[in-house]
């Protein structure tokens, strides 16, 4: 998964990615994690819970894209046809937000 990681100052991900590996690989590569520490661990890793908190705005998207029928079940078998698809998603998304 290092490889295919593209170049960031700082990696959002919620719970599910606090791994001793996964930091140490973003230690590695430079990468500031703003990952919450699992409640049963016992050492605990410093975080930025305002930081943290922007991640919403990302999953929110995920959300409203996933409310379109052609990308949520991924009808294009093609990579460039699904990422014409999904740009034009978001484009149209935030057309309408703007209006």
């Amino acid at each position: 998964m290092a490889p295919d990681l593209p170049e960031a100052t700082v990696l959002l991900a919620d719970r599910a990615y606090d791994s001793h590996w996964f930091r140490q690989t973003l230690d590695a590569r430079g990468i500031a994690a703003c990952i919450p520490t699992h409640r049963n661990h016992k050492r605990r890793f410093p975080y930025d819970p305002i930081l943290y908190r922007q991640r919403h705005r990302i999953e929110n998207l995920f959300a409203r894209l996933k409310d379109w029928r052609r990308i949520h079940t991924r009808y294009d078998r093609c990579a460039d046809v699904f990422l014409a698809a999904v740009t034009f998603a978001c484009i149209f998304l935030f057309w309408i937000n703007e209006s």
